[in-house]
């Protein structure tokens, strides 16, 4: 072999390894518009909603399907989200970095990919589960990215008060994915999820005031004082501890849910106290992360009682 021949051969190779980046490199773009981490949190709720719905285990591949599904829309919903705040997340420390911010990802690539994932969605769960459940998975998208995205975020500091509904909907999904019907105890989980996104998101953006500030968006933390943000945020936990305790006799679930959903609840509550009394950057991180905890535990116990009580 000449040396011309190995000079091409490496030349092609390094062209090959090339183009191998530049699709990693795209694939983790579009992975990152989909804020996976948040669709983590949402999928936790969804699967002991099922266990639940079902009184067991519900057939693996519903429970596949329902998950894939949910995963899809709300990933669509987040990548339309970075499309059109795009604006605001380049002012912001927090988004600085996001694919549409550093030109990772164009905004019409975005919004393709976006839009796919969402009519993959749909599909999915009306072929693999009904159309109640593809429904509300899309519904809950459009609110998010129509109404919560586009009207509220900018214009008033109820915005995550209201644009949770979009949040609480995968409890909603995973039901209707179960059963093919919405009960009063489905909609007392959504309640659960809806009333723990306020104090959850408010603790993060005490974090990120200044974010938020700079960026012009009336974040509760951003335009009120945060000892008085605070107090919000400990009625908002107390009112979710008492319905996630009420939710034993609705559904029936026993004094063992009873027992560790007071216990979950009163740690959280005294996590916010604890932001009321000192309202620091660090306290407001801990009841952030806190928040996680408690509602991954609330929604793991009802799944074990949803089998225990079989």
């Amino acid at each position: 072999m000449t040396d011309i021949d190995i000079g091409a051969g490496s030349v092609a190779a390094q062209g090959r390894k090339q183009v191998l980046v530049r699709y990693k490199d795209l694939a983790a773009a579009l992975l990152a518009l989909t804020k996976p981490r948040i669709i983590e949190l949402l999928l936790v709720t969804t699967v002991p909603t099922m266990m639940l719905a079902k009184r067991g285990v519900p057939p693996a591949g519903l429970v596949v399907a329902t998950l894939v599904g949910g995963a899809m829309a709300a990933g669509g919903a987040n990548a339309l989200n970075m499309v059109w705040d795009r604006d605001i997340d380049a002012k912001m420390l927090r988004t600085k970095r996001r694919p549409l911010v550093t030109g990772a990802v164009s905004p019409r690539a975005a919004t393709v990919f976006a839009v796919s994932l969402e009519a993959s969605a749909f599909a999915v769960l009306a072929v693999e589960a009904n159309l109640l459940a593809a429904g509300l998975a899309l519904g809950a998208a459009a609110f998010y990215v129509g109404v919560y995205t586009a009207i509220l975020k900018r214009r008033t500091p109820q915005n995550i008060v209201i644009g949770g509904a979009a949040g609480a909907a995968p409890v909603l999904v995973g039901w209707a994915a179960v059963t093919g019907s919405l009960s009063p105890v489905a909609w007392a989980l959504f309640g659960v999820v809806f009333l723990w996104t306020p104090p959850h998101f408010w603790a993060l953006a005490v974090r990120y005031r200044g974010d938020y500030a700079v960026a012009d968006i009336p974040m509760l933390p951003a335009v009120m004082d945060v000892r008085r943000v605070a107090n919000r945020v400990v009625l908002y936990a107390a009112a979710l501890a008492a319905l996630g305790v009420g939710l034993a006799p609705l559904a029936h679930l026993g004094a063992l849910y009873t027992g560790g959903a007071a216990l979950f609840g009163a740690a959280f509550v005294a996590g916010t106290v604890g932001l009321r009394l000192r309202p620091t950057p660090k306290r407001a991180m801990s009841v952030f992360h806190g928040s996680i905890t408690y509602l991954s535990l609330l929604f793991v116990l009802v799944g074990i009682v949803a089998l225990v009580r079989t």
